[in-house]
């Protein structure tokens, strides 16, 4: 992302830093205003239609059961709790030990992969530091992360990878091909809930052009969590989100209200992106969500972002657009959809309210 007048962008505060620093408020640039500040969520076990638990394997097997659960899911939250999935536990506990094990590298280790290049003109996405230092983004999250293209290969930068702990490119490889063969099934799966003729209409968009990004993220303990978000309200410009996490702290919005999504050992949140609730003519919608600080315990998760070609244009599938229901989204390139999805992150609001009819 080139800075067009030339500014020095800043390195922020690593956010471990400043919680290990043992202050009992923290900085006025990750305050949020009141309005936005979090409240008491509703805990998943208050629920009377908790977000359901699909087992993928015996989806795959035929059971009528998961199929009636993961449409409920899809229709009433936009996400599920993922278990069956074929991955091994043993490589999600790799997974998130690695994750661990990078934060925890000494901050000049960490620092030689920083997201501010060219003599700090210039902010990119990948690899390690925190939230662009934008005018328009007055209040910053209470995280730290790491971000890395896993596909296509010829826009991966190897050289942004770290090389401690040793086992975490081996790890972060293996854990990323497990997900994209679950991404590829969870997609046919939303094809048929949603009656497209082509089990593999959704899917297919991830071709070999397709962006996979995955963001390692760390929450560090919060002095203050009333007064912070470790992620502000927003949906995924994705096709589809697969999250890993070890701690609770994300929400759902529903219906105007917060929900706790839980932690199931072994299970992974499958969330729909916007690509989705366009191609699908908003009969399946990208839930919005957040994350909330913890004072007790710091959080780690691993989330995996499947995107689209960039230069791929998104519109809603013809077959699901009729007299009953006409298209809701007009046709547009990803790329400008992504800067839609920058610009609400930065201003609030939804992208994706911003590109129907």
């Amino acid at each position: 992302m080139a800075d067009d007048d030339q500014r020095q962008w800043k390195i922020l505060p690593n956010v471990q830093e400043l919680a290990a620093a043992g202050r009992d408020e923290v900085p006025s640039r990750y305050v949020v205003r009141d309005h936005d500040r979090p409240t008491a969520a509703v805990a998943s076990e208050d629920v009377t239609d908790p977000i359901p638990v699909v087992d993928l394997n015996r989806l795959s097997a035929g059971s009528a059961d998961e199929a009636a659960k993961l449409r409920s899911a899809l229709q009433n939250w936009g996400l599920f709790l993922a278990v069956g999935q074929g991955i091994d536990p043993a490589l999600l506990g790799d997974m998130m030990n690695v994750t661990r094990d990078l934060f925890k590298l000494p901050l000049e280790e960490k620092q030689k992969y920083t997201n501010l290049v060219g003599g700090k003109k210039e902010y990119r996405l990948e690899s390690y530091g925190s939230d662009m230092d934008r005018s328009e983004w007055p209040v910053l999250d209470w995280r730290d992360r790491f971000y890395f293209i896993m596909e296509a290969e010829s826009q991966r930068l190897d050289d942004l990878w770290p090389t401690q702990p040793p086992s975490f490119r081996d790890v972060l490889h293996r854990y990323a091909g497990r997900c994209r063969e679950l991404a590829d099934g969870v997609l046919r799966e939303v094809a048929k809930v949603v009656g497209l003729r082509e089990e593999r209409y959704l899917s297919d968009m991830l071709d070999e052009k397709a962006v996979t990004y995955v963001g390692l993220n760390l929450y560090p303990r919060c002095p203050r969590p009333e007064k912070v978000l470790g992620v502000r309200p927003h949906s995924d410009g994705t096709m589809l989100t697969i999250l890993l996490a070890d701690t609770a702290g994300l929400q759902v919005l529903r219906d105007g209200e917060w929900y706790d999504v839980p932690v199931v050992p072994g299970a992974l949140v499958v969330n729909l992106g916007d690509t989705v609730e366009v191609m699908s003519n908003g009969l399946l919608k990208s839930p919005v969500h957040k994350v909330v600080a913890n004072a007790e315990r710091e959080r780690a998760s691993v989330a995996v972002f499947y995107t689209v070609d960039p230069e791929r244009e998104v519109e809603p599938a013809p077959e699901l657009v009729s007299d009953k229901r006409p298209r809701l989204y007009k046709k547009m390139k990803n790329s400008y959809y992504m800067r839609e999805l920058q610009d609400s992150l930065a201003r609030g609001g939804r992208a994706i309210d911003r590109v129907k009819l």
